[in-house]
Parts: structure tokens; sequence; C-alpha cells
């Protein structure tokens, strides 16, 4: 049998998650690197290899939008932050992945998307013509939202003789994430309870965007309409200092917060989303410990629970770099997690 050329695929933004994703674009033959575009000015003109610290890979960093969408690809790692982190909205993103769908390039993104259908006929036309133009597929992936909060409690919901509620949580440690920007700037640790409601609005709007995507998608996937998508937060302050891998946080300041979604049907909840996040879990004793866990209320009741991922951004990355081969050769438009085979690790396997 003759092999397959490896699929051309475009790296957008190479930060936290991004410069994983990279180092599967290079590392794996499958996959022939096209392009890297990158925003911070430091990057540019850098070999795509030696950013991740690889061998050269003979493709260089490039901040030039128009270069990067005239460039040959199958397609593109869409994984720059969400446009609402710098006081966007989802417009701006939509822009950006409509202009590659048109260019005839699938993509693969982790800014949302993951149910676009929640946005309205608008959102879904511009999409669809995009996919229509360019013979191409968008597919919104991640772990949480993208894997834990849908296609795992859909998947489970195959043993259900009755389903009453579907509850997930997450519980994330922050500690060793390298991203500044991320974890002080937007979700708010080391801010003072005074000024941590304001700072936190672009993530709040970013939260509520993706886990009604998530919760939606599931909802519909059952054959539930739900009546609205709640939303609630609170937040746990430092009783000591915490030096942590993206700066310090001082005591009084936020360390802590945790977040709410719920769908509801009649004023029931249907699903509940729980997401917690830590600076420090080992010393943040509030709420849950690190790790995942999904109840499945009826008849049976189910539960399965992950104590831990150590590399969630590399889990991240990996959930969109296994995707790519079933995006390729879906049939052009919206994708889902219902509509592509389960992505597996198999280019990943690594044997001694």
């Amino acid at each position: 049998m003759r092999a397959q050329p490896p699929l051309r695929v475009i790296q957008w933004a190479t930060g936290a998650v991004g410069s994983y994703a990279l180092r599967s674009l290079i590392t794996r033959p499958e996959f022939q690197l096209s392009a890297v575009l990158v925003y911070d000015p430091d990057k540019v003109g850098l070999d795509a290899g030696a950013l991740v610290g690889l061998d050269e890979a003979g493709v260089l960093c490039d901040d030039d939008v128009d270069r990067v969408l005239a460039a040959e690809a199958d397609c593109v790692l869409h994984m720059p932050l969400p446009a609402a982190y710098f006081g966007g909205d989802y417009t701006s993103d939509l822009e950006t992945v409509c202009a590659l769908l048109s260019s005839g390039k699938n993509v693969i993104t982790t800014t949302g998307f993951i149910y676009p259908q929640v946005y309205g006929r608008g959102v879904v036309d511009r999409l669809e013509t995009a996919c229509r133009e360019g013979g191409t597929s968008v597919y919104g992936t991640g772990i949480n939202p993208g894997f834990m909060s849908d296609l795992l409690p859909l998947a489970l919901s195959g043993l259900s003789a009755r389903l009453d509620h579907i509850y997930v949580r997450e519980c994330s440690d922050f500690v060793g994430h390298p991203s500044r920007q991320i974890v002080m700037d937007l979700i708010g640790f080391g801010r003072a309870p005074k000024d941590y409601a304001t700072a936190v609005r672009p993530f709040r709007s970013v939260q509520r965007a993706l886990f009604s995507e998530s919760v939606q998608l599931v909802a519909g996937a059952l054959g539930v309409d739900l009546d609205e998508v709640e939303e609630s937060d609170e937040y746990e302050l430092a009783t000591e200092e915490l030096t942590i891998n993206a700066g310090v946080v001082p005591p009084g300041t936020v360390c802590a917060s945790r977040w709410v979604f719920t769908g509801l049907i009649r004023g029931r909840p249907f699903m509940t989303v729980e997401c917690v996040y830590k600076s420090d879990a080992s010393r943040v004793k509030r709420w849950p410990t690190p790790g995942f866990a999904i109840h499945m209320e009826g008849r049976p009741q189910m539960m399965i629970t992950i104590d831990e991922v150590s590399h969630g951004l590399a889990g991240a990355a990996a959930h969109a770099v296994n995707s790519i081969a079933s995006v390729c050769a879906a049939p052009p438009g919206i994708r889902t997690v219902l509509d592509l085979p389960l992505a597996t690790g198999r280019g990943a396997v690594r044997l001694a």
C-alpha cells in the first residue's frame, strides 16, 4: 500500500498550548509544518524547532497574518487566546476562522466553536458559508470543554436506562502554569478582592461562552432543550504568601476560584459543570483536590474519576493534534465530537 503524504499543518499561535502542539507537528512524521504564526515580536524570525527546544525545522516564525494565511496547508491548529480575553468578542475569532476556512484550510481551534449553534443562525451561516467556499471543516476542541465535559458524559450515557442529572467537576492546580498573563491577569490570582470582580470580567465572558457551548452540546445530543445556562463563581483568599511559576500570590489576595455552570429545564438542573482553579493545590485546601469527576445520576448510577492530569496543557494540544486526520477527511461543515471518530493517540505511541 502506498504511504499517504504527510498532512500540511499551520500552527497558529505558540503560547502554552500551541507550543506543545508545535512539538508534535515537528516530531511526528504524518505531519509537515507549513507555517507558524506568532504574536510575540521576540519570536519573529526564530526557527520553529528552536522555539520549542528541538532541532531546527526549517520553518521560521512569522507575525504577518496575510503571509501565513496564504501558505499552502491542509489544516490550521488555531490556538490563540480567545479575543474576549483582550476585550474583544466572539466575532473577532469568527472572522479569523472564516478567513482560514474560505482559503481552503480545515481549522481545529481551542478558542471555542465546540458547539457554535449556541450563538444563533447568523454565526452558523457564516461558518457554513466559509466551509462551502473552501471545501473545509471547523472543529472546536480541548480538554474541558472539548472532552471531559462533553465526550465522556455522552459515552457514559449509552449505559443509562434513565438519566436524571449529569455532573462534571474539574479541579486544576496552576502552580506550574508558565503564563503570568493567564494565571495572574486573566484568572485573577494575586488580585485584591476589591479589584478581582473587574479584573476577571474578560475571563468570566470566555468561561460563560465555552461552558454554555459544552452544556448545550451534551443536552442537544441527548434530545434535551435547555431553558438557560446559569453561571456563578466565588473565590478564596490566601492566608500566606504563595510563590508559583506565574508569580507571587500575597496574603489576602485571590488564590483560588470556583465556577459553576448549570443547564436548566423548568428550573431543574439537567447538567452541572463545576470548575475549581487553585494557584497551589498543596496549600489551598478549600474545595476538591486536583482531578476530574463525572457523575451520571439515574439508573444505573455511575461515577468516573481521574485523580490527576499531570500536563493538562499537553493534553489539550494532543487532542487537537490527534484530530487532524479525521477533520481533514470529514465532509465540509461544522464538526463536533459527535461527528468524528474518537481521536486516539496512535501517532503518539513511542516504544523503546
